[in-house]
């Protein structure tokens, strides 16, 4: 008893200590990105869901539509809000604690896995083995770079990576399990949180895999039988309980039959269709940000229709064109499913937000270790690690699963973190049998995992061809500097925006040559010198907000995208401050046409109908303009100014 409770407690310690290392570690990098310009959400997925959350708080809890983007992250973020304010800290915070209850995990998962058997413990010179191996895997994840990045950021990442292991930690220790308990308690957690990210649902083979090990194991096949059947129904209206209220919304305020979020198909859509590359590059008329697809997924299947469309049907109407590129050309399909493959493996690195290289440029992520290191090493441990320790196989399974959830979409680095844990511990696995194999002079096995790593570290590196790919992140980068840059100047910070308009111009102009011919770096471009035109002269510069550029890439811009609504916009707003109503009107009407749900185009349409002597028009459009947003402040003067009564004329003398 002694040894078990020293041993106990020990192993606590253990715990605390990893978890409050890994802690401390992302709460230095979360101060250092508290000083940051871009430690505010300003755009991409992030903006949209904090966006949303900030919709909730002020009291909008429906749309009364289906949810068209996963609901849960949303309103934990409000709830958070409502508590605390608007406080990006706070929620870094509470992800630096899920985050350090990975390593924890990690390290739990090990023990289960990697301990001897009672007859081996006694016989084992290495009875630390689990200990190592865990300890490995969690500094592994304390200092792996992608899982810094995300922790700090407003994204649900870390949150899916912690259930999706906690779940695999309780299917390999559960080895005795009544008909309902753990799994009643565990299909509603993986309820709650297929609401925050559904591919949570790919744990749920390893929980179903856990009831036929486990439950009523003394009893014989016929006995068990009905307690397994009872085990799974339990599981699965679990799952349903912890998910009703994404589906109770969905079915019974916007009476849609949608289960979690209906925006399946456009991302089925995305990922197998003739243009689709493996990662998420969106098909020809769809914008890269999350509320731009979501809207243009929207008016692209309603204008090939030619009628309104509920969200349900805007996803059945994606899914039926994925389905039929699949149908009609299945050879490509099988081709681009292998390259899938080969995307998940590889060490390129599709950050489809580009927050780690933003991070890096601005000093806050410290040297550590990336995917393709943890890939090869991952690999290259698999087989001699199955070999000494099959109970090793549910953390392989855990890591294919989530792979196979990823095949039928498409791979990013913040999509394939969850498989990262599981290959830290078989990667941590095949460096132990590695050293032992060295210790006991077993050189042929020490030999052959070598070769194995020398293949896995070929495979993942296999390079990637498409020069747009690497794109990406200078074309991020230069939107959020040429963002801070704007911040800059509106504090008067003229030196700092200088800068930042200086580092924009340089990603950007690498974007561009890159890849020429994408209307959205064209579109980020135009913007960024319209936005240097408000920086003050100075003898070094030619004229500043060069607005002749501006054009130049905003027309190129609407030339590979005559729909593109952004650029239409700001030729709009530019052909305004020239007083050119005509064209003002037909820039901002077009854009209208691309995104007629957008409430700010609507009233600087009216502004434009109200200047060029047009106020039945200027009406018209500030109404929709309000129908979309009631309580905007700038509407409703522009509402009013246009109902007051004309002003007498004067009297005659």
């Amino acid at each position: 008893m002694p040894d078990s409770t020293e041993t106990s407690r020990r192993r606590t310690s253990v715990g605390l200590w990893l978890f409050l290392l890994t802690f401390a570690v992302r709460l230095l990098v979360l101060i250092r990105f508290s000083h940051s310009l871009n430690f505010l959400p300003e755009g991409d997925d992030m903006k949209f869901y904090t966006d949303w959350a900030m919709r909730i708080a002020h009291g909008q809890w429906t749309d009364h539509q289906a949810f068209y983007g996963l609901p849960g992250y949303a309103y934990c973020l409000a709830l958070i809000f409502l508590l605390v304010g608007f406080d990006p800290f706070v929620v870094g915070i509470l992800q630096a604690c899920f985050d350090a209850g990975i390593a924890v995990l990690l390290w739990k998962i090990s023990l289960e896995v990697f301990s001897p058997t009672d007859v081996d413990r006694k016989n084992t010179p290495w009875p630390r083995m689990p200990d190592v191996i865990g300890i490995g895997a969690a500094l592994a994840w304390t200092f792996f770079t992608p899982a810094q990045a995300f922790s700090t950021v407003m994204m649900p990442t870390v949150w899916l990576v912690f259930a999706y292991y906690f779940c695999l930690w309780f299917a390999v220790k559960t080895r005795d399990a009544s008909w309902w308990n753990p799994w009643l308690g565990l299909g509603l957690f993986c309820g709650v949180v297929a609401m925050l990210v559904a591919t949570i649902l790919f744990a749920v083979p390893l929980l179903v895999a856990a009831v036929f090990r486990s439950v009523a194991r003394s009893l014989p096949w016929p006995a068990r039988i009905p307690k397994i059947a009872a085990a799974l129904a339990t599981l699965v209206t679990g799952l349903y309980i912890g998910a009703s209220p994404a589906w109770i919304h969905n079915y019974f305020i916007a009476h849609e039959p949608v289960m979690l979020s209906a925006h399946s198909g456009i991302n089925f859509w995305i990922g197998n269709n003739p243009t689709a590359t493996g990662y998420p590059k969106m098909p020809p008329g769809i914008r890269a940000t999350q509320e731009g697809l979501l809207k243009d997924s929207i008016t692209l299947a309603e204008a090939s229709v030619g009628h309104k469309m509920t969200r349900a049907e805007v996803s059945k109407y994606w899914s039926a064109q994925a389905n039929a590129y699949i149908g009609t050309h299945f050879h490509a399909w099988l081709r681009l499913m292998y390259i899938k493959f080969g995307n998940f493996w590889n060490a390129y690195q599709y950050d489809d937000l580009s927050i780690i290289k933003l991070l890096r440029d601005d000093g806050v992520l410290p040297p550590g270790l990336r995917f393709g290191f943890i890939a090869a090493l991952g690999l290259a441990g698999l087989i001699p690690t199955l070999w000494r320790f099959p109970r090793a196989g549910w953390v392989a399974a855990a890591v294919l699963l989530h792979m196979c959830a990823l095949l039928p979409v498409f791979v990013t680095e913040r999509y394939r973190l969850a498989a990262v844990p599981g290959l830290m511990i078989l990667g941590a696995a095949g460096l132990w049998f590695f050293w032992e194999n060295l210790v006991t002079a077993k050189w042929l096995r020490a030999a052959a995992y070598i070769l194995l790593c020398a293949g896995a570290a070929w495979f993942v590196s296999i390079p990637r061809a498409d020069i747009g790919l690497w794109s990406l992140d200078y074309y991020k980068a230069g939107i959020r500097a040429t963002t801070a840059g704007q911040i800059e100047l509106g504090e008067h910070r003229t030196d700092a925006a200088r800068g930042a308009f200086d580092r924009a111009q340089g990603n950007l102009e690498t974007a561009y040559a890159y890849v020429s011919n994408n209307p959205d770096i064209n579109f980020a471009l135009g913007n960024l010198w319209l936005a240097r035109r408000d920086l003050p002269a100075t003898d070094k510069d030619t004229p500043n907000g060069d607005l002749t550029r501006a054009k130049l890439f905003y027309r190129k811009a609407l030339e590979l995208n005559p729909r593109h609504a952004g650029t239409l916009n700001n030729l709009g707003v530019i052909a305004m401050e020239e007083k050119r109503w005509p064209l003002a009107e037909k820039f901002f009407a077009a854009a209208i046409e691309s995104e007629p749900d957008d409430a700010k185009t609507h009233y600087l349409l009216a502004r434009v109908y109200a200047e060029d002597n047009k106020p039945v028009d200027a009406r018209t459009e500030i109404e929709t303009a309000l129908r979309l947003r009631p309580k905007q402040k700038q509407f409703l003067e522009l509402r009013d100014k246009l109902n007051a009564p004309a002003p007498a004329p004067p009297a005659p003398l």
